[in-house]
């Protein structure tokens, strides 16, 4: 087969090669110089949009609706726009094999790619109950989200089992939000998830009693504590029952699985170095190897703010990673230096009517401020987390604009904090005045 050979390769299509597209656009990038390889079948998207709008029986989010960059109010790059712009878009295209010393990469049918400076974007991909060995984990209709061809599966599923019994494996952002998104499609919904609360990576107790509640006052069970550990299926070898941990067995027409992710390095495994589950990187991206640089999921970076590295999982970072490692390719070509990366960590979520966001770091001591009843008609509440005496972190539920903006600020500066009780009573005073 012809070997194909560009100056720059972005290996993976998701977000952050399609916010890479763009800044290379923006430095000017020539003609014929830049290629996208990606085992998907179309141009980058904003992967969000999958576990939300697309899987909402009216109003559905639909391609082209929301490839790249509207996420972040951007143009919208169509799989024209990269024919315009001379960047090589190579769909449905697996790498199997990268070479780094030699600078090629090789596809799963043969094809090979000569690079002089590669990105890699390979992101992360679901962890599944097959690979736990869990018993029928293997049965028809128990699925994942990850990738558009998982959200099209799910979708027909959904319409096959109309108004059926759904069980959601996992109490974290996947779970929260198609647990809504089931429900809003009339199904019998219950959430499984071993550990006291959901999200317990972000949410404190407090936090989490309120999505709890409001999920259960929706009519979604939600049984905590314990895990799946085996399937039944019928004769069609669809899955009708989940087993759990604790002896309960629930009925079930369709299983959503979302327990994880993991970081798609093992191509790159004894040719680069790696910390933290991730590729170690600069505050530039680049790696341990020269012309080599890694984004978004897979980069373990340093987070200047904390003085610490860490690896991040999130469309924000995906975004920012990517325009960042553009801008210090060009930057070294032309001599000149650019800042640092510079991240102040931002997650996010909607459900419902339900629209939370962070800032910040979770660690220290936290409180709640406002009304987390979940019979409330405000659903208005926060929480800020101090360490060493500073704010280092802030939740809020249902917040303007200009009001996530300000907790914003309050994460970045870190303003010193009298005592949690003041905090409480100030709530978002506190905030707009920082």
């Amino acid at each position: 087969m012809a070997e194909q050979s560009f100056k720059y390769i972005i290996m993976g299509g998701g977000v952050s090669a399609g916010y890479a597209a763009r800044e290379f656009s923006k430095q000017g990038v020539k003609p014929g110089e830049l290629a996208i390889i990606s085992k998907e079948a179309v141009a980058p998207y904003e992967r969000p949009a999958l576990s939300k709008a697309y899987l909402f029986p009216e109003g559905t989010a639909r391609l082209p609706g929301f490839h790249v960059c509207v996420g972040s109010g951007g143009e919208r790059l169509l799989p024209e726009w990269y024919t315009e712009k001379g960047i090589s878009l190579i769909l449905s295209t697996e790498i199997v094999t990268a070479d780094l010393a030699s600078k090629t990469l090789t596809s799963a049918s043969g094809e090979t790619f000569k690079y002089q400076i590669l990105i890699i974007a390979t992101g992360a991909t679901v962890l599944k109950l097959t690979d736990f060995g869990v018993q029928g984990a293997d049965s028809k209709n128990i699925l994942y989200l990850r990738e558009i061809d998982d959200a099209d599966k799910l979708v027909e599923t959904i319409k096959e089992k109309k108004g059926g019994k759904a069980v959601v494996v996992g109490g974290g952002y996947i779970g929260l939000e198609l647990s809504a998104a089931l429900k809003i499609n009339n199904y019998d919904v219950s959430m499984v998830y071993p550990e006291p609360w959901c999200m317990p990576r972000l949410f404190t107790a407090d936090i989490a009693s309120f999505y709890e509640g409001y999920y259960a006052n929706k009519g979604i069970g939600i049984i905590k504590g314990t895990v799946a550990v085996g399937f039944e299926s019928n004769d069609n070898g669809e899955v009708k029952e989940v087993k759990l941990k604790d002896g309960r067995v629930l009925e079930a027409d369709i299983v959503i699985v979302g327990v994880g992710a993991r970081p798609l390095t093992g191509l790159f495994k004894g040719q680069v170095e790696e910390e933290k589950g991730g590729i170690k990187t600069d505050a530039f991206f680049k790696t341990s190897v020269p012309d080599v640089y890694a984004v978004g999921d897979v980069a373990t970076f340093p987070m200047k703010i904390y003085n610490d590295v860490r690896r991040v999982e999130h469309v924000d970072h995906a975004r920012k990673s990517a325009e960042q490692a553009v801008k210090a390719i060009f930057a070294g070509d032309l001599g000149e230096s650019i800042d640092e990366y510079e991240y102040l960590p931002f997650f996010y979520s909607r459900a419902f009517d339900l629209s939370w966001q962070f800032y910040g770091d979770n660690v220290g001591d936290s409180v709640i401020f406002g009304d987390n009843n979940p019979t409330s008609a405000t659903h208005k509440f926060g929480a800020y987390w101090i360490k060493d005496g500073k704010v280092v972190g802030v939740f809020l539920e249902g917040g303007t604009p200009e009001e996530n903006k300000a907790i914003a600020k309050v994460a970045k500066v870190q303003p010193p904090a009298a005592s949690l009780e003041q905090l409480a009573k100030d709530g978002l005073s506190f905030a707009s005045k920082i």
